[in-house]
């Protein structure tokens, strides 16, 4: 009986693995699919470029890597788009460490201890300071 349950399991989770393992080959299909010039993409191998043209006849991409560096892949070898960073905004970092608790200072800067004894009394100071304007008192 217990071997039957367990044959069970077997398939269930073979069934289960390969249906996931479709799943993703669909959408890179798809994503292969709809591959289309100024895109920004990496191949399998991890080289970084833009689609300059899109051969769907030979089935191949065109990618610049650099400008005027252009190279033939095929479309299978395209891994994943690469998503161009938006510029975050640039925020002042008293107002923002104020809000996140952060300790960092306004320049940027950090003093970084020299060895590790320093390290136990900034800490001792930060937490006395927390429980004065918590309120509590030296003697508790």
């Amino acid at each position: 009986m217990e071997l039957i349950i367990l044959f069970g399991v077997l398939i269930a989770l073979m069934f289960f693995m390969s249906s996931r393992t479709r799943k993703q080959q669909k959408e890179q299909q798809a994503f292969r699919a709809t591959l289309a010039p100024g895109q920004e993409v990496m191949t399998g191998s991890g080289m970084v470029g833009t689609v300059v043209a899109v051969d769907e006849a030979a089935d191949t991409v065109t990618i610049e890597s650099t400008p005027g560096v252009q190279t033939r892949w095929l479309r299978a070898a395209i891994a994943k788009r690469m998503d161009t960073p938006v510029a975050a905004e640039e925020t002042d970092v008293t107002e923002q460490s104020a809000e996140t608790g952060s300790i960092t200072p306004a320049d940027g800067s950090v003093d970084v201890p020299d060895d590790i004894s320093g390290l136990d009394t900034a800490q001792r100071e930060y937490r006395e300071q927390k429980r004065r304007e918590d309120g509590e008192t030296e003697g508790k």
